[in-house]
């Protein structure tokens, strides 16, 4: 567990870190826009008040305030999960999924809605969408979670043979 923990701290400072960094640090807030290594990355500001790509985001207290509880909710759930494997693997994407769930859930407590910034397209197509570090963090963190859910002794014993 201790993994798990050490991860989600990591994730959710650098999510936060960052976001502090480009929002006043570099003053996206009133640039709106700054060209990275365009086209390939941009930095956009945009508040998300939903889930992914804005799904959700009727932008009620309601909605917010949900959001909020349902990500804690999952939080705990990883927990809960992660406390019976031994999967270190699966610990770092645990910590992965809380750390940056917690760092969105610090956004929409502070500002109402989810702070994204980055934005990446490539080889002629352009990408619409703008995230945050916390969501890169719990997208790799849910693919880890998926790819080493399986039973742990059930892999020891399919390596041993």
């Amino acid at each position: 567990m201790r993994l798990l923990w050490a991860v989600a701290i990591i994730a959710f400072a650098v999510d936060q870190l960052t976001k502090w960094w480009v929002m006043y640090g570099l003053d996206l807030l009133n640039r709106g826009l700054i060209d990275v290594a365009s086209p390939y990355l941009r930095f956009v500001m945009a508040w998300n008040r939903g889930i992914n790509f804005g799904v959700l985001a009727s932008g009620s207290d309601v909605a917010r305030w949900g959001l909020i509880v349902l990500s804690i909710a999952i939080c705990a759930v990883v927990v809960w999960w992660a406390r019976r494997k031994t999967n270190a693997w699966f610990m770092f994407g645990a910590g992965l999924v809380v750390g940056g769930a917690l760092g969105n859930v610090v956004d929409r407590v502070r500002f109402g809605a989810v702070a994204d910034f980055l934005n990446m397209s490539c080889c002629g197509i352009n990408n619409p969408y703008v995230f945050n570090v916390a969501d890169i963090s719990i997208f790799a963190g849910a693919g880890l979670l998926i790819l080493m859910s399986g039973d742990d002794a059930e892999r020891t014993a399919r390596r041993s043979d």
